[in-house]
């Protein structure tokens, strides 16, 4: 009895090792992109002004949709929306790389990944809805124009907003619950620049099949449903523009869709592409070289297509520099009469 009592002893005593080994991971180490110190310079510079530029873009947009009363209406709403979006979806990703180039600790605490990868994932699927919300907001006003004010008064378009939020925060909750339930015991170390999913669950030394399940279907049910709400307005759309006899018309409605239609394939590419595909076929690698653009990339591009192939935005900032320009030499002129005056 006693041997049996000193053999269960023991084996009690290597559990609660073990179970102390998995429990005691607060840490995780951020490989990034390379441990060549010249291209971490290079690559950080380009990281810098990509994020500068993101937020300039994003904000510069979001002050010139608020001070021109002539871009006050729910498709220039949702826009700004996006713009605050992309501004934080970055901010919540640059600033970390950014440091993890320069710094020799290249750590994140396990509150601090878990709250990355909650904000990432809830600012990703936040977008996915609101695009979708735009889409919708497009074919109000192309297809029933008459009906605009009333189809996307405030009662409408304020729900959709916060209901992308909602449901982006919902999806991301149950994944980074799911993922933090984890047993993080073999290694600490994540093969990639931010806290994402996929090399989590490479990772974990628990069975992750069920992750991935919640993975692919929560990601696919999300695309197939926007991209859906998508495919179906613009299918009006054309409809709509196939009855106009206008070619000043046709070309307006391509410069507003347009823009649209460019950030919805790009996106929902990328998306499609790192998420919404066998775990097999999972490489890190190249899964990191998507993930910049999702993240860092498109962020920075968004300003970019929804200001210049939006005739709208491009006369607003036409509108504002001609103010400024006459500002300024109203201002010059003045402290000339002034200075002669004297």
């Amino acid at each position: 009895h006693e041997t049996e009592i000193e053999g269960f002893s023991s084996e009690a005593n290597m559990y609660n090792i073990k179970l102390k080994n998995v429990t005691e991971v607060t840490m995780f180490i951020l490989t990034g992109f390379t441990d060549n110190f010249e291209l971490q310079v290079f690559l950080f510079f380009l990281f810098l002004a990509i994020y500068l530029f993101t937020l300039v873009g994003n904000l510069g947009l979001v002050l010139l949709l608020i001070k021109d009363s002539r871009l006050h209406n729910p498709m220039y709403y949702l826009l700004s929306v996006l713009s605050v979006l992309d501004a934080c979806y970055s901010t919540a990703v640059t600033p970390k790389t950014l440091v993890n180039f320069l710094a020799d600790n290249i750590s994140i605490s396990l509150s601090g990944c878990a709250a990355q990868m909650l904000l990432l994932v809830t600012f990703g699927t936040t977008e996915c809805f609101l695009l979708a919300a735009m889409a919708y907001d497009r074919y109000v006003a192309i297809y029933k124009p008459l009906l605009y004010s009333v189809s996307m008064s405030p009662r409408v378009y304020v729900p959709l907003i916060v209901a992308s939020y909602v449901g982006g925060f919902l999806n991301a909750t149950i994944h980074t619950v799911a993922t933090f339930s984890l047993s993080f015991c073999g290694s600490n170390v994540i093969r990639h620049f931010f806290c994402d999913i996929p090399p989590l669950l490479a990772i974990s030394c628990s069975d992750t099949h069920i992750n991935q399940l919640l993975l692919f279907y929560f990601a696919g049910s999300i695309e197939i449903v926007t991209i859906l709400v998508v495919l179906i307005s613009y299918s009006f759309i054309l409809v709509a523009i196939l009855k106009m006899h206008s070619a000043e018309g046709k070309l307006k409605v391509f410069s507003t869709c347009g823009s649209h239609l460019t950030g919805v394939t790009i996106y929902h590419g990328t998306i499609l592409f790192m998420y919404v595909r066998p775990s097999s076929s999972y490489t890190l690698e190249h899964d990191m070289i998507v993930s910049i653009f999702y993240t860092i990339v498109i962020p920075m591009l968004n300003p970019i297509i929804y200001s210049l192939r939006n005739k709208d935005v491009i006369e607003a900032m036409k509108r504002w520099f001609e103010r400024n320009m006459f500002n300024r030499i109203h201002m010059k002129y003045s402290f000339i009469l002034v200075d002669c005056s004297c």
